[in-house]
């Protein structure tokens, strides 16, 4: 019994149990709604079915929900990764097909064009985070600058145009296969792999941490708070140029107007879902990978069970906004009472159905 006691006290104090209780409901819903959710085929050797398109399609906002997480955890906020992730789209895409007229064929070799691409986009990281760091802008301010001005560069660069990729070994980065999975799982797993390592095997995730609870303080203990800002904003770019990469090769386009649209959004979302306060300090990222499978789970249900196109938001905010709730400790305590005598009403009711069964197993009432 104590230790049964001791697993609940640790489940409830932890950060993933809601978000793992949110999932899990989801699933649930589907497994009893619809059965067929669960089912995967194989066809030609790559795995199909909505579990695995859950993991495919939410796959940019994984990889935004990695940075934005270093960023809120230091207390900042990135509101441009979307328009970053239409800017490394449609640089790519220029590269590869600018003059290429329907050929299968690129101007760039693919590794230059992959390179300009994450490099532009950490370029957008950097210059959010010297703007924070160096010039003193709040970063909700900074981040916005780049938030407006972002899909405008994306228009110079496309000029104006959607621009279609014929080029088939780019498609390979958002809807190709690798050991029967989609290739995007595995750049997810890179990256995440990447960032836990520099956060939790280094010293980087306790700067991250000290600066998100008082950066003064960490600054006159020695730990230099503008160089961790400028790194952690300069990852949220290098995140949006991945994600920017993957998008715009699974739509074999670059659409500047649409690419990445409210993915901040979305992004920020994950990371308060998975536990992240967004008054900075503690973080996990494994938190903010579970708040992005929340979102794409509960989009994809949505979708699949017909509900109209102009509800859909309403109904995706009543959720996430349940799960919140059940997050915040006082809001548990407020309603502990509540939820005490509704399981006290319950099991007096069972207790009374149970004395009035008649021996014959029927009940006094028939």
């Amino acid at each position: 019994m104590n230790l049964l006691k001791e697993l609940r006290e640790r489940a409830g104090n932890s950060k993933l149990t809601w978000p793992l209780v949110a999932l899990l409901t989801i699933m649930l819903f589907n497994l009893f709604y619809r059965p067929e959710f669960f089912s995967i085929e194989v066809k030609e050797g790559h795995l199909f079915g909505s579990l695995i398109d859950i993991l495919n399609r939410g796959a940019p906002l994984m990889l935004l929900s990695l940075g934005m997480t270093l960023v809120i955890a230091t207390g900042g906020i990135d509101l441009s990764v979307g328009p970053v992730v239409a800017i490394a789209g449609a640089t790519a895409a220029y590269l590869i097909g600018h003059g290429t007229h329907g050929q299968d064929i690129t101007n760039t070799p693919l590794p230059l064009v992959i390179l300009a691409a994450l490099l532009i986009a950490t370029a957008g990281g950097l210059w959010n985070g010297l703007l924070v760091s160096r010039v003193g802008l709040q970063p909700i301010i900074a981040t916005l600058i780049l938030m407006t001005a972002g899909r405008g560069i994306a228009q110079l660069i496309t000029e104006g145009q959607i621009l279609t990729v014929y080029y088939s070994p780019y498609h390979y980065i958002g809807l190709g296969h690798l050991l029967a999975l989609p290739f995007t799982v595995f750049v997810v797993a890179a990256v995440f792999l990447l960032f836990w390592f520099l956060t939790r095997r280094t010293a980087l995730g306790l700067f991250i941490e000290s600066i998100g609870v008082n950066d003064s303080a960490s600054f006159y203990s020695g730990i230099s708070e503008k160089n961790v800002k400028l790194l952690v904003y300069t990852l949220s770019g290098f995140c949006a140029g991945i994600a920017g990469l993957i998008v715009s090769s699974e739509i074999k386009s670059a659409d500047a107007n649409n690419a990445g649209l409210w993915f901040e959004l979305d992004a920020i979302l994950a990371v308060v879902l998975g536990g992240t306060s967004l008054d900075g300090g503690r973080f996990s990222l494994a938190g903010s990978i579970l708040g992005a499978l929340i979102i794409q789970s509960l989009t994809t249900t949505i979708y699949s069970v017909g509900v109209p196109p102009e509800v859909i938001m309403v109904v995706k905010a009543m959720v996430i906004m349940a799960v919140i709730l059940l997050q915040s400790k006082r809001f548990r305590q407020a309603f502990k009472p509540i939820i005490g005598a509704f399981l006290s009403l319950t099991r007096r009711g069972r207790s009374l159905l149970r004395t009035t069964r008649l021996p014959s197993g029927e009940s006094a009432s028939e």
